[in-house]
């Protein structure tokens, strides 16, 4: 099988680790027979440096021209100063909003060999951790209008939150049907006690719970969907919830698994095409040190054999690679634990290529 990857290596620890995770695909394309064709294109920060811009047409056209998109990480301190309509965080957005992907899946799931490693008590990590956040990507206040200007000799912003029932229920049927394939449960997490837009999020998630005779619905406010998610874990199987919640509740859930480095993501829209990256940020501070965890990228290659180019067999096996990698006592500084041996980025991609052939 004949596959286009469009690659944006990013900033900051970005092209180290999307570097491995572009060797573990040829591994599994030289083991079963596929060919995956790379373009690499500029975004971020560093088409900032190049173009002025954050991401050019040309790269966009390239992520619009592709079966999916693989992603480092973008943005950092040194574009701080930059006006905020071109901040390199804009290219992901525009990325985003052109190609449709407007639900997020991110994963939070402890890995046993890294139990410890969690900041949690151990009572609570032997309950288990295992659910995924289904995040709406591409509405809501991040895509409102937005405006600053002075009043009465002050300066006044606003910002404009905005759903659909469109948008909410195409969202809710991506959080339903993966609530089929795991535990059955769903949790709608919202502010409806205050907000509009979550009264009427509430309001058509049962609508479409109707079709879903066999998945639970249970709605959860923000504020104590974040306290829980620290006090009892393992009563979360699918949590859907729109833009800006799930932006900060799947980097909460994400610390408790034990390093944020271990964790992938996939965006996608109505067809297979997505967007794979690992949730962190670009880590400029360790950038070219060869110290970056390559792991949750190359779990998100993985989930982009399986989500967009139904390559089951192909992504379990890197699972399995990096279970083993673990269980032979390999990790990476950021989820270093007494008795492990210490590997940088690189050397972590060969032991998961080792385990993988």
């Amino acid at each position: 099988m004949n596959k286009r990857i469009t690659v944006i290596k990013g900033d900051g620890i970005g092209p180290e680790i999307v570097t491995q995770a572009m060797r573990v695909l040829d591994v599994i394309a030289e083991k079963y027979g596929h060919t995956f064709e790379y373009q690499e294109i500029n975004a971020g920060g560093n088409a900032i440096d190049l173009y002025g811009v954050p991401l050019p047409e040309e790269s966009l056209q390239k992520c619009l021209d592709c079966d999916s998109v693989l992603l480092g990480a973008v943005g950092g301190p040194k574009w701080d100063h930059v006006e905020p309509a071109r901040r390199p965080e804009k290219a992901l957005l525009a990325i985003r909003k052109a190609m449709g992907l407007y639900s997020n899946l991110r994963p939070a799931k402890i890995f046993p060999q890294l139990a410890d490693a969690s900041p949690l008590k151990p009572s609570i990590v032997a309950e288990g951790i295992d659910f995924i956040i289904v995040r709406e990507l591409i509405g809501g206040i991040y895509f409102g209008k937005r405006r600053t200007e002075e009043i009465d000799g002050q300066m006044v912003a606003n910002d404009e939150m905005t759903y659909s029932e469109e948008e909410i229920r195409r969202i809710a049927k991506v959080a339903f049907n993966t609530a089929k394939k795991r535990g059955g449960k769903v949790i709608s997490v919202d502010k409806a006690n205050v907000l509009d837009t979550s009264r009427l999020w509430r309001k058509v998630m049962e609508e479409v719970a109707k079709d879903y005779p066999d998945v639970t619905l249970e709605h959860m406010l923000v504020d104590n969907c974040a306290m829980q998610i620290v006090k009892k874990p393992s009563q979360f199987d699918v949590v859907v919830t729109e833009n800006m919640f799930g932006d900060i509740l799947s980097d909460e859930a994400s610390m408790i698994t034990g390093s944020i480095g271990m964790i992938p993501s996939s965006s996608l829209g109505d067809g297979t095409r997505g967007l794979y990256e690992p949730i962190h940020g670009s880590a400029p501070d360790i950038a070219g040190k060869n110290l970056a965890n390559p792991i949750g990228t190359i779990l998100a290659a993985a989930m982009m054999l399986k989500y967009s180019f139904d390559m089951d067999e192909e992504s379990t096996a890197i699972e399995a690679a990096v279970e083993k990698t673990l269980d032979q006592g390999f990790r990476t500084g950021d989820c270093m634990s007494e008795g492990m041996t210490r590997l940088g980025c690189i050397e972590m991609g060969d032991k998961i290529i080792e385990n993988l052939r």
